[in-house]
């Protein structure tokens, strides 16, 4: 099943208007990419060792040289939107389930001050992960950036 073709009408990367990569978006490949993030591993050889430290990735995979700067100096604003919707949805889910769970003695001062904490600490916690995650779909969908 092919989702999309992984090209555009916009020119990237030197390529030409009109100009589409070879690999199609098939939704195998897209959940192999994704799973390959979740477990902060390289999108393109499953690789690891990606991060200089929590905040820094690598210039480059170590075992196979795939570009983890894609040279666009907006090209993060995602990764970061990512973080927040997805961290952001857990949260809510979480206090959504503590509250059913417990009703109808809702412990409100927990889900107040408990939430807080977590819409403050979940974000940080998933921030690597959100980066990869973000830098894996670019290469499933843009792959002729590689």
């Amino acid at each position: 099943m092919v989702i999309c073709r992984a090209a555009s009408m916009r020119p990237r990367g030197g390529f030409p208007y009109g100009v589409a990569t070879t690999q199609p978006v098939t939704l195998r490949r897209f959940l192999t990419l994704t799973g390959r993030a979740m477990a902060l591993r390289c999108p393109r050889c499953g690789g690891g060792s990606l991060f200089r430290s929590w905040w820094a990735l690598k210039p480059a995979c170590p075992s196979c040289g795939f570009a983890l700067d894609r040279g666009e100096p907006d090209f993060w604003i995602g990764g970061y939107a990512v973080n927040i919707v997805a961290a952001e949805l857990l949260v809510t889910i979480l206090l959504v389930a503590l509250a059913v769970a417990t009703w109808p003695d809702v412990p409100w001062a927990l889900i107040q001050y408990g939430g807080v904490a977590l819409a403050l600490g979940v974000p940080i916690l998933f921030f690597p992960v959100s980066r990869v995650l973000w830098l894996a779909w670019d290469f499933c969908f843009r792959p002729d950036r590689d």
